[in-house]
Parts: structure tokens; sequence; C-alpha cells
């Protein structure tokens, strides 16, 4: 090797050594998971209700379930009420305290509103006289509209995907906006101001601001999660996204700024959503679908307060 090349080689190793530094790889965190339910079929959309009680659903096993003081138990079951539902997917708890469900199946899915006695009705199976295809989240905002993603194909060529908005006060379903690939989680700004968007096709998660009149905004890109999905989210009272990233086997731990801060380790290579409980909103919760099982592990930093639990009406 001629001398100028030793020489280049040996000025680029400190400045390689700079870049390096400057990107530290995020710190892993394995906490110890305590198990609250198994033997469930495809656990999704933990919800907590704000005074002692998660809710999730057993997506393929077609009920839900609940753990609260006393335990895991099931809330309702498919073969209850049976020409009313179908599987659902993601959930959310009004101020009402009634459970808001995303119903997903083959014939078109639908929102439904479940009592806390199990008494199931639907607020909206079409939109202009076409049925859903498969809801998947939903999230209030600050003014109790509701809003709920509905994707179709999956593909990083297919953005079919929609997020939908139901108006609070008239019950009018809108499109906020579509052309995603596969839209999936969903999150607000402690202020409102934006909506977080997990595009699992595409492995990455969009941040929109929300407009007067409720639609969103251009999206751009949060932060991208190569090696699995972007799943279910939410945030802490810092305003760090804590995300699961479904195939991946964490949850990823985002800054403001869109800098990774850490990963969780989760029990399996499969988490689908996460949710902030307990008395302190310092319970995570998390439904993991390679285990087939819903857990629960302690952090430092409260979860943010959703705009429907009752400290925030």
């Amino acid at each position: 090797m001629r001398f100028s090349a030793w020489l280049f080689l040996f000025l680029a190793l400190p400045l390689a050594s700079i870049l390096s530094a400057q990107e530290p790889a995020p710190m892993i965190v394995e906490p110890e998971w305590t198990l609250l339910a198994n033997d469930l079929d495809f656990p999704e959309g933990p919800a907590w209700d704000g005074s002692g009680t998660l809710y999730f659903s057993s997506c393929l096993g077609e009920f839900l379930g609940r753990v609260d003081a006393s335990g895991y138990s099931v809330f309702v079951s498919h073969d209850e009420q049976r020409e009313k539902w179908q599987r659902t997917n993601g959930l959310t708890v009004g101020a009402d305290g009634a459970v808001y469900a995303c119903e997903w199946a083959e014939t078109g899915g639908a929102i439904l509103r479940i009592t806390p006695d199990g008494q199931i009705s639907a607020l909206t199976r079409d939109f202009n006289g076409a049925r859903y295809n498969r809801p998947n989240d939903l999230i209030f905002d600050p003014n109790g509209n509701l809003y709920f993603t509905d994707p179709n194909s999956y593909g990083a060529d297919k953005p079919d995907g929609v997020v939908y908005r139901i108006d609070h006060a008239t019950g009018a379903v809108s499109i906020a906006r579509a052309g995603f690939c596969f839209s999936n989680g969903l999150a607000f700004s402690a202020d409102g101001s934006h909506l977080y968007l997990a595009e699992s096709a595409r492995t990455r998660v969009l941040r929109m601001a929300v407009n007067s009149d409720g639609t969103l905004g251009e999206p751009e890109v949060f932060v991208d999660m190569p090696g699995g999905d972007p799943d279910g989210m939410n945030f802490d009272a810092d305003g760090n996204l804590y995300i699961a990233h479904f195939g991946g086997g964490h949850v990823w731990v985002v800054a403001p700024d869109g800098s990774v801060l850490r990963k969780i380790k989760t029990p399996g290579k499969k988490p689908s959503n996460v949710e902030f409980g307990g008395p302190d909103l310092r319970t995570l919760f998390l439904t993991e679908d390679e285990t087939n099982s819903v857990y629960r592990t302690r952090v430092e930093t409260p979860g943010l307060p959703l705009f429907h639990h009752p400290d925030r009406q």
C-alpha cells in the first residue's frame, strides 16, 4: 500500500470514531415482566379504564378479557350477542366507562361500544354505504372525537389504509386522511395538536398536525423502525413515545425529536401493543403474540393520561 493511502486511513480513523460516538446504539433494557393472562389467541388492544381494570382483545379467540384486583377473567365472548359482533382488535375506554372497540371480520368491520355490563352496540358499520375493511386501533382527541385506523392491503406499495374520525357532537364519520400503507396504531401528543400513526407496511411512524376541521396535515416521518412492524403505542409524561415493534421483540422508546432512547426487551418477538396504567400510571402493560399473553412491568416515568380518562375531563 502506498504511503498516501496509509496516511488517508490514519486520518480517517479518528473521524470515524467521532461519528460513531455521536450515534450510540440505543440501550437495551431487560425488565422483569409479570404474566397476567396466557393461553390467548393473538392478544391486542390493552386499555386501562383509570380505576383498576385493564381490558384487552383476544383477537382470534373471539373474546375480550379483563384483569383487575380479582385477576384475569373473560369480559364478553363471541358466544354472547353473537349477532352483534365478531372479532375485535384495538380498544380504548371512554369517559362514560364504556369500552370502545375496533371490530374486524371478513364481512366488514365496525366501531363498537361495550358497556361495563357487557351490552354491545355499533357506533358505525360503514362509510357512505361501504363497509369498513378491518378497523385496527382507535383513540379519543381532547374534544371527545374518536379517530380510528382502517387498513386494507398489506404492502409498502399498497397505500389503501385510512384514518377515520367520528364527530363527538353529531356522530358523523369523515375521512381524516387516506393513503397509508397499513394504517395501524395511534397516539395523540399531550396538547392534541399532532397525531402519530404507525404505518406498519413501511416500518415507520408518521407525525401529522391536526387541522381545525379535524382532518390531518401532511405526514412527516417521525421514526423509521426496520426489522419489524410498528404497532400499538402510547406516550409517557415526558413526551417519549413507547412503540410495540411487532416482529422485533422490543418496545422502542423514542424521544420527542425522533431519536431512539432505548429498547425494552419483550418476552416474545411479537409485541402488539402497550398501555400505561396503575394508580400512578407507571405500570406498562403489554400484549404479546408469540407467547399469546398479557404482561406488565414497572417504569420510572408515568404515562401520559389519555384524554378520555376522568382526570382529563
